[in-house]
């Protein structure tokens, strides 16, 4: 028999309770798995980002075209969904609202989102190394595409290409959330790629590894100090894009379902990364 709460609720507040709960049951594991898990999933992360890449270059290489290009990319984002790794925009939703539910630590969510990034970076520059080694043909358009971010400049409209990369990526993860059908999910993920790099915005990770790909030519008019420079703006826009424009106004609907007991006492069966 339903409680008192739940015939209380409509349609829509219970779909929200749902996806709140399925949020919190991945989140605590992920909070708090192992080093060596962590590691190991944030550096597949980086590789499944780099399979999207390498996608994206071939297509903008062979096409022209920005928006095939960036569908082509969704590759990436199907590969991290499919592979259960690990991204850095993604510790955005799924791991503050763990948190939130008092089911982590703050100092749990740094671990998570420090390792993730580093790991994710040197994973897809290895990988990088290897396209560039076994495509020569890729070595100019990459060269070029990695130059459009690093070479970008730092200004307010630059600074909004990386709220909304943020942003973006968030929301893909609230979509996920929001849905049971691996379908849904999938469109999901093609509808961000192709947003996402379709139309340019910044992504720290993603656009890192085109970085990468042009370093590794040695034909770039930037260098690894250029990067770190754009790594920390794309970061702040990223973070800033994530919090502000998804993450919060999902906690907001989602804070009494969180702030209930069962929401960190384990009453239902989390799915580990």
């Amino acid at each position: 028999m339903e409680s008192d709460d739940q015939i209380m609720r409509g349609p829509g507040e219970r779909r929200v309770a749902e996806a709140a709960e399925r949020i919190v049951a991945e989140g605590r594991p992920r909070l708090h798995r192992t080093w060596t898990s962590l590691v190991a999933t944030s550096l597949l992360g980086g590789l499944d980002v780099g399979v999207g890449v390498l996608a994206l270059l071939v297509v903008r290489y062979e096409t022209g075209s920005e928006l095939l290009a960036g569908l082509a990319f969704s590759v990436g984002l199907i590969a991290l969904l499919l592979g259960h790794s690990e991204l850095f925009t993604e510790g955005f939703l799924v791991p503050v609202a763990t948190v939130i539910a008092g089911a982590a630590t703050w100092l749990d969510l740094a671990r998570l989102w420090g390792t993730v990034l580093v790991m994710n970076l040197i994973g897809g520059w290895a990988f990088m190394w290897v396209v560039m080694q076994a495509h020569p043909d890729l070595h100019r358009i990459a060269a070029a595409s990695g130059a459009q971010f690093v070479d970008g400049g730092y200004t307010l409209g630059t600074f909004c290409l990386a709220v909304l990369g943020g942003g973006v990526i968030t929301l893909m993860t609230r979509m996920h959330h929001g849905s049971e059908s691996m379908t849904g999910k999938i469109t999901a993920s093609v509808a961000t790629a192709f947003v996402l790099a379709g139309l340019g915005l910044w992504h720290s990770v993603l656009d890192s590894l085109i970085a990468f790909a042009g370093l590794h030519t040695g034909r770039t008019s930037y260098g690894y100090l250029d990067w770190l420079e754009w790594l920390a703006w794309a970061v702040l826009g990223n973070v800033v894009g994530g919090l502000l424009l998804t993450t919060a106004l999902r906690l907001i609907r989602s804070v009494p379902v969180l702030n209930d007991d069962s929401a960190h006492t384990g009453s239902w069966s989390p799915r580990s990364r």
